[in-house]
C-alpha cells in the first residue's frame, strides 16, 4: 500500500468519525482569540486542537476574521477539516490581520461594536482562546451580556496553561468583595483542554438570574453601540468643566 492510498484511507476514516460523531446543539461556534501567536507552542497547538475537535462534532466557526496568530491556526484547522468558516473584521483591520489568502467566507464590517454584534449573532456559544486586550474585551462583554440576561448561550474559556488564571483570581476576589454574584461566577464555562471544554458547553444550563426580559435581542441595531441623536441646528455644545459631572 503506497502513501496516497494510506491518505485516502485516513481522509475516509475521518469522514466516517464525521458522520458517527454524536449530534452537537451547537451549529457554530464563536472563537475568541489573539492575533498573535503567544510565546508558547502550547498555545498554537490549543487553537490547532480546538478546531479540530470543532470539525469532529460538525460545528462551523464564527470568528475574528484574521489569518495571523492563533486565529489564523484555528481558522485554517476549521475549514481544512471541511467545515464552514465565517471570520468577521473591519475594514480598518484587514491590513493588520489579513496577510495573504484567507479562509472560507469573510464578512466586512464597519467598525468594531458592529464586528461583536455580528459574531454574536451567527454563534451558539463562545470559546475564548488565550489573548490580548481585544480577546479580553470580547470576552468580557459577552459574559456581560449572559449576565444580564441578553443571551443564554454558554461562555468557555480555554485556559491553556494557566494562561488565564490571573483573571479567574480577579474575578473570585470581585465575588469575595460583592461585585458578582456567585450565581453569575458560573458563567464562565472552564477547562484546559478543548474536548473537556466543548463536553461542559454541551451540558451547559444557566444558574445565574436573568435581570432583564429577554427580547429578540439577535440584530445588529440591539448590539451594536447606541444611536446618537443628530442635534438640531444651532445647537450649542457646553465643554464640561474640570472636576464636574455629566
Amino acid at each position: 500500500m503506497d502513501r496516497e492510498d494510506e491518505m485516502e484511507m485516513e481522509i475516509g476514516a475521518e469522514a466516517v468519525a464525521q458522520v458517527m460523531a454524536p449530534p452537537s446543539r451547537f451549529r457554530r461556534v464563536c472563537v475568541f482569540c489573539g492575533s498573535s501567536k503567544g510565546n508558547k507552542m502550547s498555545y498554537q497547538d490549543a487553537a490547532v486542537e480546538l478546531g479540530q475537535e470543532l470539525v469532529a462534532r460538525n460545528i462551523d466557526l464564527v470568528y475574528g476574521g484574521g489569518s495571523v496568530g492563533l486565529m489564523g491556526l484555528v481558522s485554517q484547522a476549521v475549514y481544512s477539516g471541511g467545515r464552514h468558516v465565517i471570520g468577521v473584521i473591519p475594514k480598518t483591520l484587514m491590513p493588520r490581520e489579513i496577510t495573504g489568502e484567507t479562509v472560507g467566507e469573510v464578512k466586512e464590517v464597519a467598525g468594531m461594536h458592529q464586528r461583536k454584534a455580528e459574531m454574536a449573532r451567527q454563534s451558539d456559544a463562545f470559546i475564548a482562546l488565550p489573548g490580548g486586550y481585544g480577546t479580553l474585551e470580547e470576552l468580557l462583554e459577552v459574559i456581560t451580556w449572559a449576565q444580564l440576561g441578553i443571551h443564554d448561550k454558554p461562555v468557555g474559556l480555554l485556559n491553556v496553561d494557566g494562561y488565564y488564571n490571573a483573571l479567574l483570581c480577579f474575578i473570585d476576589n470581585a465575588v469575595d468583595e460583592g461585585f458578582i454574584k456567585p450565581t453569575a461566577r458560573h458563567i464562565i464555562v472552564l477547562a484546559p483542554t478543548p474536548k473537556e471544554l466543548l463536553d461542559k458547553l454541551e451540558e451547559y444550563s444557566p444558574r445565574h438570574e436573568e435581570v432583564v426580559p429577554r427580547t429578540k435581542w439577535e440584530t445588529t441595531e440591539q448590539l451594536s453601540c447606541c444611536k446618537i441623536p443628530a442635534l438640531k441646528e444651532g445647537t450649542v455644545i457646553v465643554p464640561a468643566q474640570r472636576g464636574s459631572m455629566l
